[in-house]
């Protein structure tokens, strides 16, 4: 087997990472990569990666992406610098981020597209550069940017969607009306954007399953704080307590939790589902008021793009896509997940 050989020259151990990497579709396959490049990056040419984010450094998901982004430059010698914005979600202030990387001519550009049209023309100028660009966590939908990246390294976002909106569906009580939430956290961003759309995919595979039952639906724009989200769709349930469910997409269902904990509404009386195993999230599913949780495997986003670099400029290896899942977490599998979390790499 490749993984036992150790090769003695070098283009033997990166030819092993390639195909180490065509096999890395999950963890496991990030761990064998990672083991066969140890060592070998003093051998290699020393390079440089910037990763932008739409994402402000409170954000505890993108701590473990920048965890990830960290180590792999660590195992590969490459010099990285990882580029939050002040203000969360801001595409104005990516756009400058990604300006003054791209100004400072690193050998590769890893990025997240939240937006099909604001990134065309840094792009275009990282490409006119010759700068290697990715995108992770995000990519465009649509459009010039496509052409513009070489691979995407992330969830796809409408079959996630798609499987979160079914999996919470199942536990809807069995009979009497269902009136439920969608909080569309950033509207008009792609990724909240297509979330949203498979939600919805999934809900209409209820009503369809269930032509009898009455089946109300409603969408808000919720937010992408914590505090935010509580107070608006703590308003929301206060206008209809009837509400059956509510859908976030991302992790700020976690601030909804915790104000019907603090309501002393019990736990399941309000259904609750979103993406990505934070902290808080993980809090509230142990404490049983999160019930159906999709995760993207974070770390593997910052470490991922990092390995396709090197290896493309070692050995000429073409970037390739990588879907790094949508794995559903239920309650019962919270404590296992902790040491992972308290590491900062879930």
């Amino acid at each position: 087997m490749f993984i036992l050989s150790f090769p003695s020259s070098l283009r033997q151990i990166l030819t092993s990472a390639a195909l180490a990497l065509r096999l890395a579709r999950n963890w496991a396959g990030t761990l064998v990569l990672s083991f066969i490049l140890a060592g070998s990056a003093s051998a290699a040419e020393t390079f440089e990666i910037a990763f932008t984010c739409h994402s402000a450094t409170t954000n505890s998901f993108w701590q473990a992406v920048k965890l990830g982004f960290d180590d792999a430059c660590a195992k590969v010698g490459a010099k990285g610098q990882f580029i939050f914005v002040q203000t969360e979600g801001s595409i104005e202030q990516q756009v400058g981020n990604m300006q003054a990387a791209v100004a400072s001519k690193p050998d590769a550009l890893i990025t997240s597209l939240v937006d099909n049209n604001a990134f065309v023309g840094v792009l275009k100028d990282a490409k006119e550069r010759g700068i290697t660009v990715l995108s992770s966590n995000v990519d465009a939908t649509a459009g010039p940017e496509l052409g513009l990246r070489e691979a995407f390294i992330g969830q796809n976002f409408i079959p996630a969607g798609t499987t979160l909106g079914k999996r919470l569906s199942a536990l809807f009580p069995k009979d009497g009306p269902i009136h439920v939430l969608v909080g569309v956290s950033a509207p008009g961003q792609n990724w909240a954007e297509q979330r949203a759309q498979g939600v919805m995919n999934g809900l209409e595979a209820f009503k369809k399953a269930n032509p009898d039952r009455q089946v109300t639906i409603e969408k808000i724009d919720s937010g992408t704080d914590l505090a935010v989200v509580s107070d608006r769709v703590g308003a929301y349930l206060n206008a209809h307590p009837d509400t059956t469910a509510y859908f976030d997409m991302g992790f700020w269902h976690a601030g909804v939790a915790k104000v019907l904990k603090d309501r002393n509404i019990p736990p399941g009386k309000v259904l609750l589902g979103g993406f990505d195993l934070v902290p808080q999230v993980l809090e509230m599913m142990k404490a049983g008021y999160i019930q159906i949780e999709i995760d993207q495997q974070p770390y593997e986003q910052g470490f991922m793009p990092v390995m396709e670099v090197y290896l493309k400029k070692n050995i000429g290896l073409a970037p390739a896509d990588i879907d790094t899942g949508e794995a559903v977490i239920t309650p019962d599998q919270v404590d296992s997940i902790m040491a992972l979390s308290k590491q900062g790499k879930r």
